[in-house]
């Protein structure tokens, strides 16, 4: 158990980007950089004691400064999609930036919390990353004090805590953009993950993703992911909602949201299981329909469906639609949220 710290490359104006390492007493390890706090490496054992990087990224600080797929990122201040990239708050309007389409997604994709220095503390078994986001930084208002703390167990979970205070009512939003591939960040295809998500509803969209106000059962359709089956199985029906975003990238309506803490989701392949618990109203189940061809860790090149998303969050567009809860938080109100993904 323990915390190693090793230089990881610079930004362009030369400042360090560091690899915080934290290792469990099982052999377990996860690396993570005061590079946006990203995820950069998740290595777990199988039922065979084989260990394999899990998730997809890149060997170098640098190559985070680009990150177009938002591998590992930690998303802020608001994750997912905004329609026409603004919100108003007690009748004054925000806008953001239009890159996504005419909405807004994952607040910046080039100045977003995931292409900034955060200070880091680590401890035995965690690094806590804190950043302070000054008033309108990408067009929310607030000067926001946020801490994202990556903690491994020796039940061979990683947590990520999320905590953060604004100065002025604001719209937080954060999640942790991670591609999963139980096969190794370098095997392939991810079709034949099996998947459950503990969701009988699902929030439908319109073309540009952006949901319609309703929520709507899976039952008997290919949304259905309440009893496992692969990720695969129905991703290529002729069904309307697959079409619209190239196959599975949809907000899932989490069973029992109640503000504690449940199981959200399980995933399995290569002999590894993954749980996914998380105390917030939805997920975003992405099949990772749109990864362009690119170069990754140890040479690998990542392609379209070889690495999926399940990001913990309020529903997309959620401060826009009176149907949905709104994350917005009051001045000095406390935004605090826990998304754990164990193995077993």
């Amino acid at each position: 158990m323990g915390v190693t710290v090793s230089q990881f490359g610079k930004t362009h104006l030369g400042k360090d980007i560091k690899l915080y390492t934290i290792k469990n007493n099982n052999g377990m390890e996860a690396a993570v950089t005061n590079l946006g706090a990203c995820l950069v490496r998740l290595i777990v054992p199988n039922d065979k004691g084989e260990y394999k990087d899990i998730v997809l990224g890149f060997d170098s600080g640098e190559e985070y400064l680009v990150n177009v797929g938002f591998f590992g990122a930690t998303v802020g201040r608001c994750a997912n999609r905004i329609a026409g990239a603004r919100f108003t708050i007690d009748g004054t309007e925000y806008k953001l930036a239009v890159n996504d389409n005419e909405n807004n997604l994952h607040s910046d994709a080039y100045r977003g919390m995931h292409k900034v220095l955060w200070n880091a503390e680590e401890s035995d078994n965690c690094v806590r990353f804190t950043y302070h986001s000054p008033d309108m930084e990408n067009g929310f208002p607030g000067n926001l004090d946020i801490a994202v703390t990556y903690t491994l167990t020796d039940e061979n979970a990683i947590e990520i805590d999320y905590d953060g205070v604004s100065d002025r009512k604001t719209l937080i939003n954060m999640t942790n953009h991670s591609y999963f591939n139980l096969s190794g960040h370098d095997s392939g295809s991810i079709e034949n993950t099996k998947l459950v998500i503990n969701a009988g509803s699902y929030t439908p969209v319109v073309a540009g993703a952006i949901p319609t106000g309703q929520i709507e059962s899976v039952k008997g359709t290919v949304m259905d992911f309440t009893s496992e089956k692969t990720i695969g199985q129905d991703i290529g029906a002729d069904f309307e909602q697959l079409k619209l975003v190239q196959g599975y990238d949809h907000n899932y309506v989490v069973d029992g949201y109640d503000k504690s803490s449940r199981l959200i989701a399980t995933a399995k392949c290569d002999g590894r299981i993954m749980d996914v618990y998380s105390d917030l109203p939805g997920v975003q189940f992405y099949a990772g329909n749109c990864i362009t061809p690119q170069g990754g860790k140890g040479g690998a090149t990542y392609n379209v469906r070889e690495g999926f998303c399940l990001e913990t969050q309020y529903f997309p567009n959620s401060v826009n639609d009176p149907a949905f809860e709104h994350p917005v938080f009051e001045k000095g109100q406390r935004y605090k949220t826990t998304t754990v993904y164990k193995f077993r």
